[in-house]
């Protein structure tokens, strides 16, 4: 693994709590083509500098126009530590794997000639080793696109360009999903790092441009950019595996994790039965397969969610 990376630990905030956010899909759309999206957003850009961008690849679903892109990130609470070193093992494990997956982006990001700028404040990596990254909370917080809730599990807010996760989370992954282990746990926040390098790239805007001038295609539109974000997820387990990081059964906790929360498993959880026409991240099957399609590529532009089928 790489340098330890720091976090901002709210754990404890006496002012960060909020209130939980919509179960829905965000609204991405506009007037562009899938065909062109992919050239542009992918391939072009891994492989010739591709474009700048925002947007919002918001992974809680909550609707984009809650969540202005320009805000100010919102504070962290009086007994918050940004950019503390991590004390507890939980808050460590965040810290060091989400640093490790940054690590791998940055390789990325320079063989293409672009900088990567990391999650958080610090805009280059080296400044991330004394700014907080990854927002470790309990119960809620605030963030610059509203207040977050433990509710809706991890995740990635386009707005100040953090990921924020109630270790709580893992609880709930492991005993009610029976989705276990360490590997399952770092492919969740590889997941929400991977909304990160979307919005990096400009993907989220570009998918939020398509859906609005079809809004009928908003959920698929939803799934293939979760989908896209597993895959990447998947890339950076390959690297793992490269540096033979990777035990016997760690890509089964990470592909077990998948298939957990794949809406048609989540779905057949909660209300016993399975409607398609309602899924906004993929079902198990295909969460699976674009985590294994990553990790048995190595390579992002193998990530081509959005032409063909999924």
């Amino acid at each position: 693994m790489g340098r330890q990376g720091r976090i901002d630990d709210r754990r404890g905030s006496r002012s960060g709590r909020g209130t939980g956010m919509s179960g829905f899909p965000i609204p991405i759309g506009g007037k562009m083509s899938l065909p062109v999206l992919l050239l542009v957003g992918i391939a072009f850009f891994f492989l010739n500098g591709g474009l700048g961008g925002g947007g919002s690849a918001f992974d809680v679903d909550a609707p984009l126009d809650q969540f202005p892109g320009q805000a100010p990130p919102a504070p962290a609470g009086q007994d918050s530590v940004p950019g503390a070193p991590p004390a507890d093992e939980g808050g460590q494990f965040v810290a060091q794997v989400t640093r490790d997956i940054e690590e791998l982006w940055q390789d990325e990001f320079e063989a293409s000639g672009r900088t990567y700028d990391p999650v958080g404040p610090a805009r280059t990596m080296e400044a991330a080793d004394d700014q907080p990254g990854p927002v470790v909370f309990s119960g809620g917080t605030q963030t610059a696109c509203g207040p977050g809730s433990s509710s809706t599990g991890p995740f990635y807010c386009p707005a100040d360009e953090r990921v924020y996760i109630d270790l709580t989370f893992y609880n709930e992954l492991s005993n009610r999903f029976g989705a276990s282990g360490d590997f399952a746990k770092a492919y969740v926040l590889a997941h929400e790092v991977g909304h990160h390098v979307q919005h990096l790239m400009g993907i989220d805007r570009q998918v939020q441009q398509i859906a609005q001038d079809d809004p009928g295609r908003r959920n698929e539109l939803s799934i293939r950019q979760e989908l896209q974000a597993d895959c990447f997820a998947g890339v950076w387990a390959h690297s793992v595996y490269e540096r033979r990081l990777l035990d016997e059964g760690d890509l089964d906790e990470g592909l077990n994790a998948a298939a957990a929360i794949g809406d048609d498993r989540i779905q057949e959880q909660t209300t016993g039965r399975i409607s398609p026409e309602s899924w906004t991240h993929g079902s198990s099957e295909q969460r699976q397969r674009w985590l294994r399609r990553g990790y048995e590529s190595g390579d992002p532009n193998a990530c081509d969610t959005f032409s063909g089928d999924i």
